[in-house]
């Protein structure tokens, strides 16, 4: 027996709850002194405006990750992300507009896709068909159509396809699904989810020509290109359906995708959405508040979000609560704190890593070619009780959706948005 297996062991036959560090330190006589080093994962990052910066950060804590190529249609951003990465000590990476250099290439490894959500299933299964395993940011897909070409893509070519929900490598977040499936806390019969926040008008602004930075044809990739405004290029296309999802997909995923962990629950049978657009006079078009119930056997799990009103629920501007016959379990993403039937606190766990165990995860699955912990196919599950929630939202219907067949009954408008039309150089491959 190796000496982790044994650690392992004997961690488990002893029933202690120890943490990894403290594990680890206890039985360090059974390690070996010095590791190998790593070797060198090659990546290309498409999109470096927002998310893809934030990733850079955690990357450079890898020395293991070698960024071959900055890409994104933004000229504007490419010499700042540069930057950050010579700042860290890394050397400088080639730069484009257009990834698709970046698959041409084949010292590539790996494409991180950080683009809006509408690029996010294109860019994966392109990068699959060029050999190159992906790890994508949620959601995963812009539609459900989207989710299930981008599972068929993985599997044909055998690629590794992380999704960044990154609390599915958190040890605290693992703990809070084993606690809950293990029925500590009776038969769970509800879990409510929720985001509020105070985001910005976005205005009412006409559309004009896109500056000469900008490549929009290239960034409107899979969607029109007529649309350019002002408001839209970088972040307020979340709230434009020909480009984001809404905050359901923004940050409802995070949380559905926990509530589904924790429930061990696939698809939901029926689904209602209230809500609007309440609040913000502009030019947003996914609701400022939205209410979606999503039904299971023996289950109900509720997602909330505001994006006008700062105040959550149980103190906390984010969070997922589970409600069981013998307790009820709260976590704002990092820890979680479970009550008895008195409000009397009975466990309490303490936040876990996650960016980074992510990562680790990620470049482990590179290496073992295991299935890795946010799976496309995983993920494509969570994101679909986005999708689900504002195809009702949308409709103003009750659907009612088969999981085996992921299509909706008797309801041709909301089957309609299960997909989308690709222009004319993006449209989606079938595999």
């Amino acid at each position: 027996m190796s000496g982790s297996n044994r650690r392992d062991f004997l961690v488990t036959a002893s029933g202690l709850a120890l943490s990894p560090a403290l594990a680890a330190g206890l039985f360090a006589q059974d390690e070996p002194k010095a590791e190998a080093k790593p070797e060198p994962v090659r990546l290309a990052i498409m999109g470096v405006n927002g998310r893809g910066r934030q990733l850079m950060n955690v990357l450079a804590k890898f020395p293991e990750a070698e960024i071959a190529w900055i890409c994104d249609p933004d000229s504007a951003t490419l010499d700042p992300a540069v930057k950050q990465w010579t700042e860290a000590g890394r050397p400088a990476p080639q730069t484009g507009a257009d990834f698709r250099r970046a698959l041409d290439d084949k010292s590539v490894d790996a494409l991180v896709c950080a683009a809006p959500d509408h690029w996010h299933a294109l860019a994966t299964i392109w990068a699959c068909q060029a050999g190159k395993d992906v790890y994508v940011e949620k959601p995963c897909c812009h539609n459900p159509v989207e989710g299930r070409r981008m599972i068929q893509a993985a599997r044909k070519y055998q690629r590794i396809v992380q999704v960044g929900t990154q609390r599915r490598s958190a040890p605290d977040m693992a703990a809070l699904a084993e606690y809950i499936r293990g029925g500590k806390l009776g038969q769970v019969k509800f879990v409510r989810t929720w985001i509020t926040s105070v985001r910005p008008s976005i205005g009412k602004i006409p559309v004009s020509s896109p500056p000469k930075n900008l490549d929009f044809n290239l960034w409107a990739g899979p969607g029109p290109e007529n649309a350019y405004k002002s408001n839209l290029v970088h972040y307020h296309w979340h709230w434009r359906w020909d480009f984001g999802t809404g905050e359901c997909g923004n940050n409802g995923i995070h949380g559905l995708d926990v509530a589904r962990w924790g429930t061990g629950v696939d698809t939901p049978t029926r689904i209602t959405c209230g809500g609007g657009r309440y609040f913000f006079e502009d030019d947003q078009e996914t609701p400022d508040t939205q209410l979606a119930t999503f039904e299971f056997p023996g289950l109900a799990i509720q997602w909330e979000h505001r994006t006008w009103s700062p105040r959550g629920l149980d103190g906390e501007t984010f969070g997922v609560e589970f409600y069981g016959t013998e307790g009820t379990l709260l976590t704002n993403g990092r820890g979680w704190t479970v009550y008895d039937s008195k409000n009397a606190v009975v466990t309490k766990v303490d936040p876990g890593e996650s960016d980074a165990n992510h990562w680790r995860n990620f470049f482990d699955c590179l290496r073992t070619r295991s299935i890795p912990n946010a799976d496309i196919e995983i993920n494509h599950k969570s994101t679909m009780l986005c999708h689900l929630a504002n195809i009702a939202w949308r409709t103003r219907s009750v659907l009612d959706y088969d999981g085996t067949t992921e299509t909706i009954a008797h309801n041709p408008s909301a089957s309609a948005l299960l997909g989308r039309q690709y222009r004319q150089g993006f449209e989606l491959p079938v595999i």
